[in-house]
């Protein structure tokens, strides 16, 4: 079951210049900063009432972060959404014909075991399914 939106995801180019321009922003400083290393990606986490926003920067030139700044430049790269069993909303998904970059759950950032949906399934969207670990 799908809970909350957990975060968005924006690609950045530079992690000190983006964090410095949210945290003017949102008024606060990011509560946690983060390297996922099987991503090639470096994060910072702001809350935000109930949602997050993350901020990843590649530390990679391979990375899929790398690859969206390359081609569409800095922006939103994801919508995260919390679930409560990530295994049932895999299969609940599949039967309706979503498709998957990875089935498999694998480690994600601040905790969280996390699923993407390829965006041609989901009007150009790339989707992160995440549940707390």
């Amino acid at each position: 079951m799908f809970e909350k939106i957990e975060h968005l995801g924006i690609a950045v180019k530079d992690l000190a210049a983006s964090q410095k321009l949210f945290s003017a922003l949102i008024n606060q400083e990011p509560y946690k900063e983060e390297s996922v290393e099987s991503e090639h990606v470096k994060t910072v986490f702001y809350q935000t009432g109930e949602s997050k926003i993350e901020l990843l920067e590649a530390t990679h030139p391979s990375s899929a972060i790398a690859t969206f700044i390359e081609k569409k430049g800095e922006g939103i790269h994801h919508i995260a959404f919390a679930v409560s069993d990530i295994y049932a909303e895999i299969n609940r998904l599949k039967a309706e014909g979503f498709v998957f970059i990875n089935e498999t759950p694998k480690q994600g950032a601040d905790n969280k075991v996390v699923v993407f949906l390829h965006p041609k399934s989901s009007n150009g969207v790339l989707i992160e399914l995440c549940q707390e670990r």
